[in-house]
């Protein structure tokens, strides 16, 4: 017995990811996988990476990094991937797998990956067209074929980095089904037995190993919303949750939100374009400003919520991880869209935080956000 999975997205992220999560569970004995995966963006780009995964063979997945102040240094052979297809040229066998062999579907198109396009609701759906042009458009064309080779039910599983996004995309999917005109038959067996499940994921995949394959950190969360799915991928990095905000709140405002901070210091003190998270933190002066500041002012913050423990266990985590010697994180590519990220990571803790108690104050972050500085 397998349970097939379909994976929409070849990025480095995902075979250090998923691919390695469903590997590690079937060397453990568990009935999920083998996984098919899918190229879902137009051109010619990773076509190499297609053709090396339809042979098949395992491909490296290497973990460096630091664990409870160990260094961790190890490559996995990984074997869940048995075939590949690329949407534009292969789109008829990328419907028969989905419409008759998958059992799971996994999602990571990017940050765009949910736009829709005009032409998505004139397309014609169908059997045995061309696919459509944005991602929610391929989807609901696959889960059309899925309906009329009998309807069995699937799990979806974005990984995108969007708050709720297995909801996101189910309402997107949804909503072009009946801008389509698709029948009511249909859209009452999607709402029915497609199931959208939002998670979040939490892995630095640092570099890619050509043709395929990736170097990650020894840190990786794969969190689901918890529904009537049971365990999907039975994994110790894969935990069912109640709710996911407590971890989008420890990602944000921990990892992310230091991120930040070091983005705005190096900024500000002028520093070298080349420097990296690990090189910064080895001043003593900024290593001790950081600390500081998630000592006094971020973990306050979430002890207004009641997370105290768990965003100082977060915390001591992520400096773990900042200080990865194998990491060659540039802040600069860091800094880009600063603006945006003061708000989300920065301004958006002050508000959480400001909500619980007005009177909260955290005068090193707020002098970051614009106009107080």
């Amino acid at each position: 017995m397998t349970r097939r999975i379909i994976q929409f997205g070849t990025s480095r992220f995902l075979q250090a990811h998923a691919d390695l999560f469903v590997h590690e569970a079937r060397g453990a004995g568990e009935q999920v996988g083998p996984i098919t995966v899918v190229k879902t963006s137009p051109g010619p780009d990773r076509r190499g990476r297609v053709a090396a995964l339809k042979r098949g063979a395992p491909f490296p997945v290497r973990i460096r990094g630091l664990s409870r102040n160990e260094v961790v240094d190890r490559t996995v052979q990984v074997a869940s991937v048995d075939s590949a297809f690329d949407a534009e040229r292969e789109w008829p066998a990328v419907v028969d797998c989905f419409a008759r062999e998958a059992e799971i579907a996994v999602s990571n198109t990017g940050d765009g990956g949910y736009e829709r396009r005009p032409e998505d609701v004139g397309h014609d759906y169908s059997a045995g067209g061309p696919p459509p042009a944005s991602f929610p458009a391929k989807l609901l064309a696959l889960l059309i074929a899925r309906h009329r080779a009998g309807g069995r039910p699937i799990l979806v599983m974005p990984t995108e980095l969007i708050s709720g996004n297995g909801r996101r995309l189910a309402a997107t999917v949804s909503a072009l089904a009946e801008e389509s005109g698709q029948s009511e038959a249909f859209r009452a067996w999607l709402a029915r037995s497609a199931t959208f499940a939002d998670t979040l994921v939490d892995r630095i995949v640092s570099e890619a190993i050509e043709p395929v394959g990736a170097v990650a950190e020894p840190y990786a969360l794969w969190a689901i919303r918890r529904g009537a799915f049971g365990d999907p991928i039975p994994h110790p990095a894969v935990r069912i949750v109640d709710d996911l905000e407590p971890f989008e709140r420890l990602k944000l405002h921990i990892l992310n939100l230091g991120h930040t901070v070091l983005a705005d210091l190096w900024r500000k003190q002028g520093r070298r374009a080349d420097e990296t998270v690990r090189s910064m933190l080895e001043d003593a002066g900024v290593s001790r400003t950081l600390e500081t500041i998630a000592r006094e002012e971020v973990l306050p913050g979430f002890a207004l919520h009641g997370m105290e423990e768990e965003a100082r266990a977060y915390l001591a985590v992520t400096m773990e991880r900042f200080r990865n010697p194998f990491l060659e994180h540039r802040v600069a590519d860091i800094h880009q869209n600063h603006a945006v990220k003061l708000e989300r990571r920065v301004g958006a803790f002050l508000a959480w935080a400001g909500r619980r108690d007005p009177r909260f104050a955290a005068p090193r972050l707020a002098g970051m956000l614009p106009g107080t500085a």
